[in-house]
């Protein structure tokens, strides 16, 4: 899509749009981090239990 250059009223809107949205903070990028992390630790304990303990090398 492509946009137009607004008028100044309609810049100070977006502005203000984008300034809300930063204010609410970075929720959704700590959440996709934390389960990304739960992931990957599960992973590796799922390893760790499974071929180093059940093959004695714990």
């Amino acid at each position: 899509m492509i946009e137009e250059p607004g008028t100044p009223a309609d810049d100070a809107a977006v502005q203000q749009r984008v300034e809300a949205i930063v204010a609410q903070g970075p929720g959704g990028a700590f959440a996709l981090a934390g389960v990304a992390t739960a992931i990957v630790l599960a992973i590796w304990f799922t390893f760790y239990f499974l071929v180093f303990v059940a093959r004695g090398g714990a």
